[in-house]
């Protein structure tokens, strides 16, 4: 008995229609404008074919499955009704072609299927640019050449999806193929589309994991993802932040408790510990036996409450679940009744069936209070998703770190010396981008610190980026010494095509993609190229480049710092201190465009004799800590701080001077005594205008040969 071929169209392709009529799709809020411009372009009588080009995950396949949706419930133009919408598969189509004419016999057979429909098959293609150059060989055609006589006599109705690069890249180039579609340009959705795509979903994710969503995780997700994801788009990373948060409860639900788990595991640590102890035999082990028993007995009695906890716990969960289910179902059910004619039956359903579920639903969810599991998605886990995804604390996130903000002045002020105006100047603008009243699309701050070497201008980024961001490895510092070279900015971004290292990435555009979040320094700018500075007047205007290959580089998640030694002949000593002719030669060095486009320009004022006491008794505290954790104290009074700072401070070199001064009067005297075999305490004393550092008298002296 000869069984029938299957078609061309079931092999390679895939029925969206069928799909939205079993209302297999996603539901698809907004994007009105967009399915309506497909339509109409689809309503035309020749070049009907329109092109969805966008950026990867802005939406182009919902539209799709929107216009599909549409059909289905006879929301279109005449022209439209009834029409089959198949997505075509590029790799089936290809894949197991192995002779020469396969491919091409394979394509032929779909458009002769769709030729023989008169009209009635409209076909996707996403990645439509694959179509160039797919299939072919020596002496074959490929896919779009194929194509091409269908859509000019308007044969066959086709709608593409490419993102804009690719469009660019292959369908440009090809002219004849490009006139035959008209372009239907997919921006990014806001955040408040966004927030509204997500409400539109919720229902689907909380039946598909079995969790609840609640409003305040998806405002989180929308916003979160859009502040702190930058190289994706909306709404397709905030969806994916949903799903993952809804996962990991999921797998949380689906898992043992971690609360059951280590009461398990102790219990069975108290066993082996009783039965090693009973094999011993021993009259001593008898109260600890007895203690034992009593506190097996107790963990018992707690396992199996927490069992029982788990075990009704889990059962609500799955009840709740099932609701959620058959509510979901309903909906879909009255959906496909009204579209059928069946009113009484959807009458039923909307007025009796999924009010009564909604009230269960209700009622389950009030009843419910879970101690061992968590079902609900917040915002906190959100951020939490957010944070393992970009390397972000979570308190920055959920903007917990509010206080540290606001205590970020005292901060600084502690790990600063002498530079209180400085740090002023810089908090200000730190306190004015976190309540968001600075433009959202610059950086977060940007500064040009002007002083004289050894003022603290390197060590202010440093602290800021610790206290801000959590960690000094937050920063990034570059040399502008190593920039002096006009052909140096391709070091920054990338180099152009076709010379060495263009795929290598620039230092700058590279580091920024993998730590969005961080300080950007760029020390001693004055050394730079002109040239490599006009990079920067993007950045500080626009809080974004463009890298060698094109692709946008954010910047608004981080704070520029740019250090400078022009003018410290004038702001090196108080007796010379002139902030007045330091600015005219920054101004006559560096072009206005950029001093124009910088939040702040701070002065650091030059150090004096009280800062540079300041700076050794800190200096010194790290000392002592270092040496703590080796269990030596180490007594300092006032006149060692006096007597350091006397010796090494100079206004030429600042506070490094005075480390290093600090590292050989101490540290070093300090290390000999260790190696000496000396412990516990070491005390510090001026005597005869010379530092000495000596071991207590009562000190106990280790064989360091031992």
């Amino acid at each position: 008995m000869n069984q029938q071929q299957p078609s061309a169209l079931s092999l390679y392709g895939k029925d969206i229609t069928a799909l939205a009529s079993q209302n297999k799709l996603e539901p698809v809020i907004g994007r009105h404008e967009e399915i309506s411009r497909a339509i109409q372009i689809l309503s035309r009588k020749t070049k009907n074919n329109p092109i969805l080009i966008g950026e990867p995950g802005v939406g182009k396949t919902a539209i799709v499955e929107g216009l599909a949706t549409r059909i289905i419930k006879n929301d279109v133009p005449i022209g439209l009704k009834n029409k089959r919408l198949i997505e075509l598969d590029m790799g089936l189509l290809i894949a197991g072609a192995k002779y020469r004419g396969e491919f091409e016999e394979r394509l032929k057979a779909v458009l002769d299927e769709i030729s023989q429909a008169q009209g009635n098959i409209i076909l996707f293609i996403d990645e439509i640019h694959t179509l160039v150059g797919a299939g072919k060989s020596d002496g074959a055609m490929d896919a779009a050449n194929l194509l091409k006589p269908m859509l000019a006599r308007g044969e066959l109705h086709c709608i593409g999806a490419t993102t804009l690069s690719e469009y660019k890249l292959y369908i440009e180039k090809d002219a004849a193929l490009q006139r035959r579609f008209q372009n239907v340009l997919v921006s990014e959705s806001s955040v408040e589309d966004t927030i509204s795509i997500l409400r539109g979903l919720k229902s689907r994710f909380e039946t598909f994991h079995g969790v609840t969503i609640l409003d305040e995780a998806l405002v989180s997700a929308a916003k979160f993802s859009d502040r702190y994801i930058a190289d994706r788009f909306l709404p397709d990373k905030a969806i994916d932040c949903v799903d993952e948060a809804c996962a990991t409860i999921r797998v949380a639900l689906d898992s043992s408790p971690k609360v059951l788990d280590n009461t398990r595991r102790d219990l069975m640590q108290l066993e082996i510990e009783l039965q090693a102890l009973i094999s011993e035999q021993q009259k001593s082990n008898e109260e600890r036996i007895k203690a034992l028993k009593e506190l097996i007995f107790r963990q018992k009695t707690n396992l199996i409450q927490l069992e029982d906890k788990v075990k009704t716990e889990k059962g609500q969960i799955t009840q709740l679940q099932s609701l959620k289910s058959s509510l979901e179902q309903a909906k879909i059910e009255s959906e496909q009744a009204k579209e059928k004619g069946f009113y009484e039956k959807a009458a039923r359903l909307d007025y009796e069936t999924i009010p009564q579920l909604q009230k269960d639903i209700e009622y389950l969810h009030d009843s419910i209070k879970l101690e061992v599991y968590q079902d609900k998605v917040d915002k906190n886990l959100i951020a939490q998703i957010v944070a393992s995804w970009t390397g972000i604390s979570v308190d920055t996130i959920i903007q917990q770190g509010e206080n540290k903000v606001l205590n970020l002045k005292n901060l600084l002020l502690s790990d600063i010396i002498g530079q209180n105006e400085a740090i002023e100047k810089v908090t200000n603008v730190i306190y004015r981008a976190k309540a968001q009243l600075s433009r959202v699309d610059k950086p977060l701050g940007s500064f040009l610190f002007l002083g004289a070497t050894g003022v603290g201008k390197t060590a202010l980024a440093k602290s800021l980026t610790k206290h801000l961001f959590d960690h000094e490895k937050h920063m990034i510092r570059l040399d502008m010494s190593e920039y002096m070279e006009s052909h140096s900015v391709s070091k920054l971004i990338g180099s152009p095509p076709g010379y060495i290292g263009y795929e290598e990435g620039g230092q700058l555009t590279s580091l920024v993609k993998q730590h969005p979040y961080s300080v950007v320094l760029f020390d001693e700018v004055e050394k730079a190229h002109p040239q490599v500075l006009n990079i920067l007047l993007q950045i500080l205007d626009e809080g974004h480049c463009h890298d060698s290959k094109g692709f946008k580089v954010s910047f608004k998640n981080t704070i520029i710092m740019l250090t400078s030694n022009i003018g410290s002949a004038y702001l090196l000593d108080n007796e010379m201190f002139n902030p007045t002719l330091a600015m005219n030669q920054l101004k006559s060095t560096l072009k206005p465009e950029l001093l124009n486009r910088l939040d702040e320009i701070v002065i650091f004022n030059p150090l004096t004799m009280e800062h540079a006491k300041a700076i050794v008794q800190k200096s010194c505290s790290f000392t002592q800590d270092k040496l703590k954790e080796k269990g030596i104290s180490l007594d300092i009074n006032d006149d060692v701080y006096t007597w350091i700072a006397q010796k090494t401070f100079s206004q030429e070199y600042g506070a490094r001077a005075i480390e290093r001064g600090v590292v050989q009067y101490i540290e070093n005297p300090c290390s000999l005594l260790i190696l000496q075999g000396y412990k516990e305490q070491f005390k510090a004393i001026v005597k005869n205008d010379e530092l000495l550092i000596e071991p207590v008298s009562n000190n106990i002296k280790e064989d360091i040969n031992q």
